[in-house]
């Protein structure tokens, strides 16, 4: 069965080499959205891209291969996530990051 659900999507755009306190700050900004109990977060790598410098980031040329840019995307309820969004203002240092209304269709796994 599937059932529709109204949620937004958090999406955090920033660097893979952006840290927090001595860790990836992708890594930091997932475990503190499963801390918050969020319905689910997801790191995506991009193998390409550029930000407000204009600068490029791309896999194709190594000495800026260590800055691949990054999405943290976080799924859940309008009012879940934006009372996560002050997590994020000390957290950032830069990047950039949008709000978009979903329409979740949630499948759920059978009994094993």
């Amino acid at each position: 069965m599937q059932i529709p659900h109204e949620a937004v999507v958090l999406r955090v755009f920033i660097g893979e080499s952006d840290r927090y306190k001595h860790q990836p700050l992708y890594e930091a900004i997932v475990l503190k959205a499963r801390e918050a109990h969020l319905a689910g977060a997801t790191v995506l790598r991009g193998p390409m891209g550029f930000g407000k410098s204009s600068r490029l980031h791309t896999a194709k040329i190594l000495r800026l291969s260590m800055d691949l840019p990054m999405v943290i995307e976080i799924v859940d309820s309008e009012e879940k996530v934006r009372a996560f969004l002050p997590s994020l203002d000390g957290m950032l240092g830069g990047g950039l990051v949008t709000l978009e209304k979903v329409e979740v269709i949630e499948y759920r796994a059978g009994e094993k």
